[in-house]
């Protein structure tokens, strides 16, 4: 049986050094490619077809969420594994969205990455429960109307209703009309529960 071929793409070297002494000391993986930004992530997945992609979100000139739009426009069976330090239900939803079949976080341990290549590899999703949480909680965060992002997004830096009215261009009351309904939504008490919940959830970066 064929090693199954990785390629990695992190712009943290540490990183990238630490996965290519992990994967190169198992026969039954095979790296073939390592890229310190989006775009050399794109070429060189294209140059190589791996059996299996990490990619880390944040990184240089295309980010992670773009690099997976990337990939898969060029192969639509690529199995795309996420390995990040971003944990709000947001960056989830993105980059599962985006076609990876895998979301992990870089402090889950090797032998979780280890079972996560071989599962995804073999055609299938590896969703660890903390993120299958996290997407539960996105969904219901998705009630959130475009308006109400908005809102959310004046709201967690501090702004009055007035403030946010005149930000937003819509009357005092329209915007207590659209806090009220953030607020229920989001299950919380007060407005800065809200900026927090939003925070953590990483809703804030829609806008």
């Amino acid at each position: 049986m064929d090693p199954i071929s990785i390629l990695i793409a992190d712009d943290h070297p540490l990183i990238l050094a630490g996965l290519s002494s992990l994967l190169g000391a198992m026969p039954e993986f095979r790296l073939v490619a390592q890229a310190a930004d989006g775009v050399q992530a794109v070429a060189l997945y294209q140059q190589h077809r791996p059996d299996v992609a990490i990619l880390d979100l944040s990184m240089p000139r295309l980010n992670g969420v773009e690099a997976i739009e990337q990939i898969r426009a060029f192969d639509d069976s690529a199995s795309i594994v996420i390995l990040t330090t971003y944990q709000g239900d947001e960056d989830v939803y993105r980059g599962l969205r985006a076609g990876a079949k895998a979301y992990l976080l870089k402090d889950g341990g090797s032998d979780q990455l280890l079972d996560c290549i071989r599962t995804v590899a073999s055609g299938q999703q590896f969703l660890p429960a903390a993120v299958a949480s996290k997407l539960a909680q996105r969904k219901a965060a998705s009630q959130l109307s475009r308006r109400e992002l908005e809102i959310l997004t004046h709201l967690a830096t501090g702004k009055s209703n007035k403030m946010i009215a005149r930000s937003a261009d819509i009357e005092v009351g329209t915007v207590k009309f659209h806090v009220n309904n953030i607020l229920a939504k989001l299950n919380v008490a007060s407005r800065t529960e809200a900026a927090t919940v939003a925070a953590r959830r990483g809703l804030l970066s829609v806008f």
